[in-house]
């Protein structure tokens, strides 16, 4: 042979190498990342749209992009809203009470995008109509409210409940995920995230009661940052740790927008995983960094962006093999190998992660999220994120707001997830 050593082969071998490791860690099926969710054959998921502000827009995007997605029911209590959104859903019927959609023979599912404060309300009513539930992040804005959401969905049997933590199907982090299950980090001693960017937050409106009805985020009985965004982050590092957090030390305060508000507009908190501590931080304030989240481990360290990923070396760490040839990317005056979302796909076609094929994952997380939801339905296979992670990830998020607020260290034990 002139060429000892076939590139392609080796990627194709290195990538079969990293499932038989994977495997040999002994990951449940809980660990493991959920599959790339194609919609599969089967007739169209007919979706009702609650809550139609600027992420409502967004998710009526999203289901306009999947086959096996319909769009029949839209609603929003102020009309303008409604009538904007109509055009991104002409067939649609359109209403200003919820409760018509939930009632409404012509609908299968119901997406919750309103503020936090109403999900409960509409989710326990369309779960006792036998409706399938996609709810935002987080899922209530009290713990009490998230338990009875979970323990709803949980025992409505032939329903699915997906939690609206599209990073769980995000294309990146669940490939991301194998290698970090498979112990290429080492012992993960600090987890960095962040998530900035300079907005106010405060949106205008024609009359005050209506602005008041729009900038709930900044009254002080709402989620604040973390439970809004930082719930997010919280459960990135969760899965990638496989711990929930035990105790989290919380601080925060109005920097930037006084402007009368009641939640700080930046807040940080340390997080114990166990034996990793993360640092936890979001501000309004700045949009440097943008958001992105560090995991520094004893023989490697990955940064993640949304749609890019970089594993960082160290020099003393054992060679892997697949490394040498893999995509080099200068990080931080530090060599990075570029980690390819589509790698496993890229391969099967017989082509270079990196080099053949786009660098970042095909398909936005949002519209990946909505694929594994219609691919539930029609499958009755777990969703994504189901009620008991989507309460658990709501519970971790609103204590650590709680620990913002109160300026406190806040313990978590397993009896605060236990029934979640």
């Amino acid at each position: 042979m002139d060429n000892p050593f076939d590139r392609r082969a080796f990627l194709k071998t290195a990538a079969g190498t990293l499932a038989l490791l994977v495997s040999r860690q002994g990951l449940t099926a809980a660990q493991t990342p959920t599959p790339a969710a194609a919609s599969i054959a089967g007739p169209p998921v007919r979706f009702a749209v609650v809550g139609l502000g600027a992420w409502g827009r967004d998710i009526l995007e999203a289901l306009g992009r999947i086959d096996t997605a319909r769009v029949t029911g839209i609603c929003d209590s102020y009309e303008p809203f409604l009538k904007r959104a109509a055009a991104s859903a002409p067939k649609a019927e359109g209403t200003l009470d919820w409760r018509r959609l939930v009632e409404s023979a012509s609908v299968d599912a119901i997406v919750i995008a309103t503020p936090t404060p109403f999900h409960r309300d509409i989710a326990l009513a369309a779960l006792q109509a036998g409706k399938h539930v996609y709810c935002e992040a987080p899922i209530a804005a009290s713990i009490e409210d998230a338990r009875a959401m979970a323990a709803a969905a949980a025992g409505t049997r032939g329903v699915i409940f997906q939690g609206g933590l599209q990073g769980r199907s995000n294309a990146l982090y669940r490939h991301v995920l194998q290698f970090v299950k498979s112990g290429v980090l080492g012992d993960i001693a600090l987890v960095d995230t962040q998530w900035s960017r300079k907005d106010s937050w405060r949106r205008a409106a024609p009359t005050p009661e209506r602005e008041r009805a729009m900038n709930w985020r900044l009254d002080k009985g709402s989620p604040g940052l973390m439970g809004e965004v930082g719930i997010h982050q919280l459960d990135l590092v969760s899965q990638y740790l496989g711990a929930r957090p035990s105790a989290i030390v919380g601080s925060g305060g109005i920097t930037t927008w006084r402007d009368g508000r009641d939640t700080p507009d930046t807040v940080s908190c340390l997080v114990d995983f166990g034996k990793t501590r993360a640092s936890v931080r979001t501000t309004l304030a700045s949009s440097f960094g943008g958001a992105c989240t560090i995991f520094q481990g004893s023989n490697s360290s990955l940064l993640l962006k949304e749609n890019r990923g970089w594993l960082i070396k160290e020099a003393d760490s054992p060679l892997l093999g697949w490394e040498v040839y893999a995509r080099k990317e200068s990080v931080h005056d530090e060599t990075g190998i570029a980690m390819v979302a589509d790698a496993t796909k890229l391969l099967q076609a017989g082509k270079e992660p990196g080099k053949d094929g786009p660098l970042e994952p095909e398909k936005p997380a949002l519209v990946m999220a909505f694929e594994s939801f219609v691919n539930s339905i029609h499958t009755g296979a777990p969703s994504a994120c189901g009620p008991s992670d989507a309460c658990q990830a709501t519970v971790a998020a609103l204590t650590a707001n709680r620990a913002v607020v109160t300026n406190a260290r806040l313990e978590m034990t397993p009896e605060d997830y236990a029934g979640n």
